[in-house]
C-alpha cells in the first residue's frame, strides 16, 4: 500500500514552497495535479521530474478509481492543487476521502494558504474564524447564506470571483451591515498583490468604480461586542450560536461565556441551553 501526500504549492510566488514539499515531489512515484501546466512550471523551477497526472473537476470521476488503484499496488502520490492546500475548495478532499476509507496512509505537507493570508494581513481578529468557502453563484442561496451568518461574532472569510465582487458586497451592506469592517485581498503573494481595507459600505463604492482583478478573499469581521442586538436573543438564535461554535470546535465554558455576552443573557441560562444541546 502506498502513501498518498497532501501538498501544499504556492498561491503566486514560486519562493513559497517549503524543502520538504519538493522533497517529497521529487521522491514520490506520481503527482496528480489540478493543474498539470501551472504544476510543471513549478517542477521545472526546482529541476523536479516526477511524473505528472491530471486530477480535477472534470475528470475525477474517472481519475479517482485510477489514482486509488495505483496507491493500492504500493505507489507514492503527491496530491496538489493548482495554489495552496488541496482540498479547500477543490475536488482533492474526495480522493483523501477515499484514501482513508480505503485505509491509505495519508500524510498532510503543511503550505500556503490563501485563506489564511488574507486573514493574518487583514486586521481583524483572528482567533476564531469561518471559512465560507466560494459564495454561492445564485443570489438567493448568496442572500439565504449571508442572513445565516449575520448574527455570528466570528470573523467571516470567503472566496469570491472579480465580477460577482459588486452584487455579493452590495447583499453583504444589506444582510451585514454596511459599517462592519472587511479587508479584501487580490492577488495575494503575486506581483500586485493588494489590500483595501474599511467597511463594507465603503468597499461597495470604491470596486462599484474599480473593477477589481485577479483572485479575491474577503475578511468580514463578525459581529462586534458593542454593536449588538439591544434586545435579548431568542433561544432559537441561542441554540444556533451555541451550535455553530461546538462546530467549530469551541470549548463549553468558552462558548457558554461567548454566547451570554452576545446575547444579553445570564451565564447560566445560557449554560442549560447548552447541556440541552448536549443531549441532543
Amino acid at each position: 500500500m502506498g502513501t498518498l501526500y497532501v501538498v501544499g504549492t504556492p498561491i503566486g510566488n514560486l519562493e513559497d514552497i517549503t524543502l520538504r514539499a519538493l522533497r517529497v515531489l521529487r521522491e514520490v512515484d506520481l503527482i496528480a495535479a489540478e493543474d498539470t501546466r501551472r504544476t510543471a512550471t513549478l517542477l521545472q523551477r526546482h529541476g523536479i521530474r516526477t511524473r505528472l497526472t491530471s486530477y480535477h473537476a472534470h475528470n475525477r470521476h474517472h481519475k479517482l478509481p485510477v489514482l486509488l488503484r495505483a496507491l493500492a499496488d504500493g505507489a507514492d502520490v503527491a496530491l496538489v492543487s493548482d495554489a495552496g492546500m488541496p482540498g479547500i475548495s477543490d475536488p482533492g478532499y474526495e480522493l483523501v476521502a477515499r484514501a482513508v476509507e480505503q485505509g491509505v496512509r495519508v500524510v498532510p505537507v503543511p503550505g500556503p494558504s490563501a485563506v489564511i493570508a488574507a486573514l493574518v494581513a487583514a486586521g481583524l481578529p483572528c482567533d476564531h474564524f469561518t471559512f465560507l468557502g466560494f459564495l454561492p453563484r445564485k443570489r438567493s442561496a448568496r442572500r439565504h447564506l449571508l442572513h445565516e451568518v449575520a448574527s455570528w461574532p466570528h470573523t467571516l472569510v470567503v472566496f469570491e470571483a472579480p465580477h460577482r465582487l459588486v452584487k455579493s458586497l452590495a447583499d453583504m451592506v444589506e444582510l451585514l451591515g454596511g459599517e462592519r469592517r472587511v479587508a479584501v485581498a487580490r492577488e495575494l503573494t503575486k506581483v500586485h498583490e493588494e489590500f483595501w481595507r474599511g467597511t463594507l459600505e465603503g468597499a461597495l463604492t470604491h470596486f462599484r468604480t474599480t473593477p477589481p482583478r485577479g483572485e479575491l478573499t474577503l475578511v468580514i469581521e463578525g459581529v462586534p461586542p458593542s454593536k449588538g442586538d439591544e434586545h435579548p436573543w431568542s433561544v432559537d438564535r441561542v441554540r444556533q450560536a451555541l451550535h455553530h461554535l461546538a462546530s467549530q470546535g469551541v470549548t463549553g465554558s468558552r462558548a457558554v461565556k461567548e454566547v451570554a455576552r452576545l446575547a444579553r443573557w445570564p451565564r447560566r441560562e445560557v449554560y442549560h441551553v447548552w447541556l440541552e444541546l448536549q443531549g441532543e
